[in-house]
């Protein structure tokens, strides 16, 4: 599915964008937009850490009360523009629990490369869900590196930015 045709998070100046709780309450309201319009799903995970918030916010917006959480990282330090390892790295995949005939939303804060969304969408799917759906909040077209464009690998994507995102929850976001 296409971005919103009005972006949430706004990246509107070099340098990193600074998105605010404000930002963030725009953007997962953008999303359970999409998500409604395609079915209400039956389990909200968030990928550890970035995509907790996310993901708790999009379960109650959507009246979901089955949230999951699985660790999957590829960043190595919390810093803007932080370096990354060559492939992610999951833990603890058990905490899926059971999934198996179930409709999974899949979140996270940010998609790069795009490689952590496909691998933990892997994870989910090996665990036998009817249906794996994935957003996010934005999209760093600058580090995309599949083919095709992002929208064809992510169902629900809240805004595109070319630059750092740096989250209200961060440590070094800027007030």
């Amino acid at each position: 599915m296409a971005p919103s045709s009005t972006p949430s998070i706004r990246a509107d100046r070099p340098g990193p964008t600074y998105v605010t709780w404000d930002d963030l309450a725009a953007a997962t309201g953008a999303l359970a937009h999409q998500v409604t319009a395609a079915g209400t799903p039956q389990v909200v995970v968030g990928i550890v850490r970035g995509g907790m918030i996310p993901a708790v916010w999009l379960a109650h917006r959507l009246a979901i009360r089955d949230v999951r959480t699985v660790e999957v990282t590829r960043t190595t330090s919390d810093g803007i523009n932080a370096a990354k390892s060559t492939l992610p790295t999951a833990r603890n995949p058990a905490s899926l629990g059971d999934l198996t005939g179930l409709d999974v939303l899949l979140v996270d804060d940010i998609a790069g490369s795009g490689v952590t969304l496909d691998l933990t969408t892997r994870m989910i799917r090996d665990l036998g869900p009817a249906r794996v759906r994935t957003a996010v909040l934005a999209v760093n077209r600058t580090n995309w590196t599949q083919e095709p464009a992002p929208h064809h690998h992510i169902d629900y994507i809240a805004s595109l930015t070319d630059t750092w995102v740096v989250f209200p929850w961060e440590a070094h976001h800027e007030r």
